[in-house]
Formats: C-alpha cells, sequence, structure tokens
C-alpha cells in the first residue's frame, strides 16, 4: 500500500501523521531568511546559536562543550589517537561513568593519520594476531575504533586505547542492545599488493573498558558491500544496515541466535510492495539533473513546496509523508567478490536509495538518513516501521512501513544529513556532511527542524552524535580536525 499525504505537507517540511496534532512551523521556516533562527522564534529548539569565540563549537545559550579527545593524543597502549573520528555509541560505565566506543575511517594512504604513529614508528607496540589485515610491503591498514571511559563528573577521559585493529575506513555502525557496537568497513578492496585479507565487513566490538583489543574476526554473513551504519531492533535482534553508495540497497539481517551474530544468519533487502526496483532518490532522471526551476528556487529564496516539487519532477517523485508496504527477499552470494550485491539486489526487485548513510533504533522506528536524496541531493530521512511479526511469516500479512520522513530540499533547514541519533525526549539530532559550515540539526517527532550546533572553524563535518545512558552529554565527532566533544546544558528528560 501506499498512502501519499501531501495535505500534510507545508512548504519543505514534512509533519508526520503518525504525529498528528503538532504543530507544524513549515511556514514560519519557510518565511524566515535563516531557518533555525526561526525555528527558535517560533519555540521548536533550544534557542538561537551563540558564536564561540574559539571557533570550535557554537551552541545555544546555557549550554556548553569540553574537547575529551584530540588526533595524535597518546593512548595507554602507547598508540596515538587516530584521526577521522565517525560513527559512535555511548554505554554504561562502572560508577556513573561511559563507554565510548569511536570509529576512524582511515584508510592505509599516505599521511594519513593512524594509531601507529604519523610514520607507523609504533607498529612495533602491537601484537600482529590481534589485527585483522597486517597489510603487505609496509601497508598497514590503519582504520579501526577506540573505546574510552568518560567520566562526567570531571567530564574527562580516564581510559583509551584501541579496541579492534586491522581494517579500514570505520566509518559509522551501531550500538546492540547486548553491550558491543558493531563497526563498518565502508571500503570494498580485495586482496592484492597492500592488502593480505578482503574487506568491507562488519566487526563486534565490546562495548568495555579492559584494555585489551576485540578479536577482529569479520561478520561475513551479513555481507560483503561498502557498509555504513546499522540499527538493532531490541524486540526481533534483527540488525538493519545502510550501503553508502549512490545506487546503495537497505539491508536487513536475520541472525540465527539473536545477540550472537557471529553464528550466522540471512541476509536480506528491503523491497516496496507492488513497486519493484523502485528509486526512492528522487533524482530527476538518470543523468541526475534538476529542473531549472527547482535550481532557481533553491538558490533563491529558500523552501521549496512539495507542490512545486511535484509539478517539476512529475509522477515519479515520492512526496514527504508517503508511506509504503515492504517485502524483503533473499540475498545470494553475500561475500560478493565482483562488489555487485546492490545490482543484484536491484535487479531482484530491491529498492533503491541515495547513499544510506546514518541510521538509529528509537520511537520503535528505524531512522536512517540518505545523504545526498531528493531533487536538489540534500538529502532525505526515512523511518522505518517494523512489523509485529518482522521476520515471520506473518509478516506478509502484516507487513512493516516506510515512510519518507524529512527531505527539505532546502540548505537553511539541512544540507546532506549523515549520523544521526536520537535523543532521549524523541527528537533526531542530525549531523550534517556538507562544504562549508557544518550544524547539528534537531528534527522533532513532527518532522520541524532546528539547528543545535555550528562549525565553522574548518570544512569538517559532524559525525558520531550519541547521548550518554543518562541522557545529560550529547557526544559528538568533528571529523577533519579529529576531535570528541562532551556537550553539557538543559536538556529535555525522556519521554
Amino acid at each position: 500500500m501506499q498512502v501519499s499525504r501531501r495535505a500534510f505537507i507545508r512548504s519543505s517540511v514534512a509533519v508526520t501523521a503518525a504525529f498528528a496534532g503538532l504543530r507544524s512551523v513549515g511556514d514560519a521556516l519557510a518565511e524566515g531568511v535563516n531557518g533555525a533562527a526561526t525555528a527558535s522564534e517560533a519555540g521548536i529548539g533550544f534557542g538561537p546559536i551563540v558564536a564561540d569565540p574559539q571557533k570550535v563549537l557554537s551552541l545555544p545559550t546555557g549550554f556548553s562543550y569540553r574537547v575529551i579527545s584530540q588526533m595524535g593524543q597518546v593512548m595507554e597502549d602507547g598508540l596515538r589517537v587516530p584521526g577521522q573520528p565517525d560513527g559512535m555509541a555511548a554505554y554504561p560505565g562502572p560508577d556513573g561513568k561511559v563507554v565510548l566506543v569511536c570509529n576512524h575511517e582511515i584508510w592505509n594512504l599516505p599521511h594519513s593519520k593512524g594509531p601507529y604513529g604519523w610514520s607507523n614508528e609504533l607498529i612495533d607496540r602491537v601484537d600482529p594476531a590481534t589485527m585483522y589485515d597486517t597489510g603487505l610491503d609496509g601497508h598497514i591498514p590503519l582504520g579501526g575504533t577506540t573505546n574510552l571511559l568518560y567520566n562526567p563528573a570531571t567530564r574527562e577521559v580516564e581510559r583509551q586505547y584501541m579496541s579492534l585493529l586491522g581494517v579500514v575506513r570505520n566509518c559509522a555502525g551501531g550500538p546492540t542492545p547486548w553491550n558491543s557496537w558493531i563497526t563498518c568497513e565502508e571500503g570494498v578492496v580485495s586482496a592484492n599488493t597492500q592488502y593480505a585479507k578482503s574487506h568491507g565487513w562488519n566487526f563486534e566490538v565490546p562495548a568495555t573498558f579492559d584494555g585489551k583489543p576485540a578479536d577482529p574476526v569479520p561478520l561475513k554473513a551479513m555481507g560483503r558491500f561498502n557498509h555504513e551504519a546499522i540499527a538493532v531492533d531490541p524486540e526481533s535482534g534483527i540488525v538493519y544496515q545502510t550501503e553508502d553508495r549512490h545506487e546503495g540497497l537497505i539491508y536487513r539481517f536475520i541472525p540465527n541466535t539473536p545477540g550472537k551474530l557471529s553464528d550466522g544468519g540471512r541476509l536480506q533487502a528491503l523491497v516496496i510492495r507492488d513497486q519493484p526496483s523502485c528509486d526512492t532518490r528522487n533524482w530527476a532522471d538518470p543523468g541526475h539533473s534538476v529542473p531549472k526551476e527547482i535550481m532557481a528556487q533553491e538558490g533563491g529564496a529558500g523552501a521549496l513546496t512539495a507542490e512545486s516539487l511535484a509539478d517539476a519532477m512529475g509522477s515519479d517523485y515520492i512526496d514527504p509523508g508517503t508511506v509504503f508496504d515492504v517485502d524483503w527477499i533473499d540475498m545470494d552470494d553475500i561475500e560478493s567478490p565482483e562488489d555487485d550485491l546492490r545490482y543484484r539486489g536491484f535487479d531482484a526487485g530491491a529498492a533503491r536509495f541515495a547513499r544510506g548513510e546514518g541510521m538509529w533504533f528509537g520511537n520503535e522506528s528505524i531512522y536512517f538518513a540518505c545523504t545526498n536524496g531528493g531533487p536538489v541531493k540534500l538529502g532525505q530521512v526515512w523511518r522505518y516501521v517494523p512489523s509485529r511479526f518482522e521476520g515471520q511469516p506473518m509478516e506478509k500479512r502484516f507487513p512493516g512501513r516506510l515512510e519518507l520522513f524529512i527531505e527539505p530540499n532546502n540548505h537553511e533547514l539541512v544540507k546532506n544529513a549523515d549520523n544521526l541519533t536520537v535523543a532521549p525526549w524523541g527528537d533526531l539530532i542530525i549531523c550534517e556532511d556538507a562544504s562549508g559550515t557544518c550544524n547539528l540539526v534537531g528534527v522533532t517527532p513532527a518532522g520541524e527542524l532546528y539547528r543545535f550546533a555550528e562549525h565553522r572553524g574548518t570544512t569538517s563535518e559532524f559525525a558520531g552524535a550519541c547521548f550518554s545512558p543518562d541522557g545529560q552529554t550529547l557526544f559528538c565527532n568533528i571529523q577533519h580536525i579529529g576531535i570528541t566533544l562532551a556537550i553539557t546544558g538543559p536538556w529535555p528528560t525522556a519521554v
């Protein structure tokens, strides 16, 4: 079933019917020059952003930040904090402390800031048995994860060490309900003159602080592709996965043993019911051109209406707020030596998405970002509500449902959503990955957008947004300068 709810779209803000009764500020946003400021004036968000004199992180009044980890610092294992911090999650530690597990999106490229020193001079400190791949001819895979033990009382990191070694380009991932982190390799490369083993896998990292690296066991049953992020439905134990490709798929992994992904399972791809091989990207045509009418509006006053987009794009345009019933198809040859899983899945009926990136479970839903979806390629956020019979035969009668939650098509609201998380009170917090100034953007359950934080110091994406277990600290990374921050302030209480 497909349900169009264009009547609920006002300007470029999608209002989710599942939360009917909450007011929309779409008209107010459309009229303002600065969407975030207007949202604040309308009572959405935390108020205007105040410029940071240090040019690191500008926040609303009442909030403050501290840099708790920085690229190049020496850790307790004698290695250096790697650069390119990306996806991250927070877990309860002892005595109110917090365990953070953080990805580092690094290849073994020249001048990459890896854990073994800038010239790999510290590699002798590492037991090769703890590395998934030691590389060939001096080409050492520099990616991996770090574990941090953070003390909220002192706002300092007490311990930090490498918790996964010998992998490449650990982009995002996701937390599990059983206190671990699934880290994803966003790079499909075969064993060759640089690598001793193939890459493009997920790995599991315990959220511990014992100083020991995790067993580097690839979770091959979860598929080999350009992994980005995962989210686990705690009710079923099913794991959902995004693929960061311009023509990527959305996958789910049904484990043979819930909570034990290494026991194997089934890999499936999402299909929109009665619309096989559906292209959800809302791109204008296969050549990726954007209608002149849309470009003129986007470059001018700002917000585009769903009606104007639909008129310009034609009948194939998917309105924000549209809901689809979903089926899932089994995938075969999932180790994909030709890196063609997404093509085979699409040919078999799976839906195509525009660079699936961040993914998180919350509000009994799976939210995921498609970074360059939409006619002006500023991104989409989708919401999947699993069936109460998810992964079971009765799912055919009571399918899960997929909604295009927001597609603003307005750079004043959000541009190129990447990592995201669900706040304890139900809002999304989105990390922007775009040229120029990047923001942390909040989205209410009704689809109302507001800016929360801004970084102007360098051209760098935000990444890894996640809340402490008590909801009192928001952690995030500013990737290209290699810092991790802890943000505190008057956060709302959990719903």
